[in-house]
């Protein structure tokens, strides 16, 4: 028999039972729909990581102390005392795959303006910190390199903090603003930043010169952390590699000794949270992907009801002429098409979710096409695989046994 024929005949026992027939798909489109959506929310979120690190620099590499101190103590990284002005000089000096560099010294503490205040956090640095760190004034002027020097205490602010210290219409630039008591005159304003990956206010930031916050508001001669900024993405790794030889020459390290400080690169941030993101995708499809058997189940037990159902059919066809190996291709086609149609269903369901959630989570929209690929093809062969049994018992039905069903 023509395989038209073939499926002819299939779409006409489908539409027969058209609430069986989509109660049976039922388990195919939830499970294609959930697979198109993980996958696809799964490579947006990459993206969006990807795009949020990025925006930090994706060329930032990043000096910090390193907290496993010898002899057992473990101590909080800002806690630890192991980078000076000395390893800032030597790395200006000596490193050739950096464009810039600066050093960090935090604390938290209140700002006040008259009868208002916020707590933040001021981070003493350098005059190209803001290149480093990919951030931008939206008025006034950074600080400049004799500022550095002579200690002024001057200040930039983020918008969460002129939001707080400054009613609405009041121009800060030029003003003075205290923290933990110091006064600080304002000769800029960042542009609005917003939260990062992890969800911190990248706003809520008070700028100043490294020395002043050194020298006026923790009294300390040590850096919380180095930032330089790789002359590429692609430089990142040697820059990082650089830099660790420099300190370890600057810090008087024995080449059997540990390195007192940690250097963490932007590239390797990304890669890391992309490597997990793809895992979490990938053990959330495979989850997703055993309603995809369980759907299969479904279309065997239902294809075997309809051999039972139509067993006088089946004996009436054989009688004139039907071999065993049409009705084997017309159930077997019957189950494949409720497989093939239920993925369809699915696919459409699953691209609507994913768009909708990626617009409420603000991430890019992703079209998953892989996604789509093995989706369809796996609900062809959940369709072979799952119809073939029943159909085969249906060809090998006798005819007059067939007849004399009841």
């Amino acid at each position: 028999m023509k395989i038209i024929n073939l499926i002819r005949l299939a779409l006409r026992a489908l539409q027969r039972n058209k609430l069986r027939a989509v109660l049976t798909m039922l388990g195919i489109i939830i499970g294609v729909a959930a697979v198109i959506t993980i996958g696809a929310i799964g490579a947006g979120s990459k993206i969006s990581i990807h795009n949020s690190l990025a925006g930090l620099g994706s060329n930032l590499i990043t000096v910090m102390p390193n907290s496993n101190v010898p002899g057992g103590a473990r101590l909080q990284g800002a806690n630890v005392e192991t980078l000076t002005i000395k390893d800032i000089l030597a790395i200006e000096k000596s490193a050739t795959y950096i464009n810039g560099i600066s050093p960090s010294s935090q604390s938290k503490g209140q700002a006040i303006n008259g009868s208002l205040n916020w707590p933040t956090t001021i981070e003493g640095v350098n005059s190209q910190y803001l290149a480093i760190k990919n951030m931008s004034i939206s008025d006034g002027i950074m600080f400049s390199d004799r500022d550095v020097r002579t200690f002024a205490k001057v200040c930039l602010i983020g918008q969460t903090v002129v939001k707080n210290l400054f009613p609405k219409g009041v121009n800060p630039l030029g003003k003075i603003i205290r923290f933990n008591k110091i006064p600080f005159q304002v000769i800029g304003i960042l542009a609005v930043k917003g939260q990062n990956t992890f969800g911190q206010d990248q706003d809520d930031i008070i700028l100043s010169p490294y020395t002043t916050v050194q020298k006026r508001v923790i009294a300390s001669i040590y850096f919380g952390s180095i930032y330089a900024s790789a002359k590429s993405e692609a430089l990142s790794e040697a820059a990082s590699d650089e830099i660790s030889k420099i300190l370890r020459v600057t810090h008087r390290l024995r080449a059997t000794e540990d390195d007192d400080f940690v250097i963490r690169t932007q590239a390797e941030l990304i890669k890391t949270l992309g490597t997990i993101t793809g895992l979490l995708t990938a053990l959330l499809t495979a989850i997703a992907g055993i309603s995809l058997i369980i759907g299969g189940i479904g279309i065997m037990n239902i294809m075997y009801v309809s051999v039972t159902e139509r067993t006088k059919e089946i004996g009436l066809r054989m009688s004139i002429g039907a071999r065993g190996k049409d009705i084997l291709n017309q159930f077997l086609i019957e189950a494949i098409m409720i497989s093939i149609t239920g993925g369809v269903i699915g696919i459409v369901i699953g691209q609507g979710l994913a768009f909708i959630i990626a617009k409420a989570l603000a991430w890019p929209p992703v079209l998953n096409e892989s996604s789509i690929i093995v989706s369809f093809t796996v609900c062809t062969v959940i369709g072979v695989f799952f119809g073939y049994y029943p159909a085969l018992k249906a060809s090998k039905l006798d005819p007059i046994e067939a007849l004399r069903y009841e």
